[in-house]
């Protein structure tokens, strides 16, 4: 995952000295530990969902690249 330098610092910055930037970024999101959601799902609501995320994600890729063939 890349983000910027800028943010970068500002993670490190708010980072305890006992926790991973994993941690840091956690608890600054207040999303929830994998381990505390594990199970939730059944294979095959989390196959579906994987499989919508992927098709998402493969539709923004598309439309990025389209906008940016664009402006070329």
């Amino acid at each position: 995952m890349r983000i910027s330098e800028e943010f970068h610092e500002y993670i490190a910055s708010h980072k305890r000295d006992d926790e991973t930037m994993e941690d840091t970024l956690r608890r600054l999101i207040g999303g929830p530990h994998p381990e505390d959601v594990a199970g939730i799902l059944s294979s095959d609501t989390a196959a579906t969902m994987r499989s919508r995320l992927d098709a998402k994600h493969e539709a923004d890729a598309d439309e990025k690249r389209t906008l940016r063939e664009r402006f070329e």
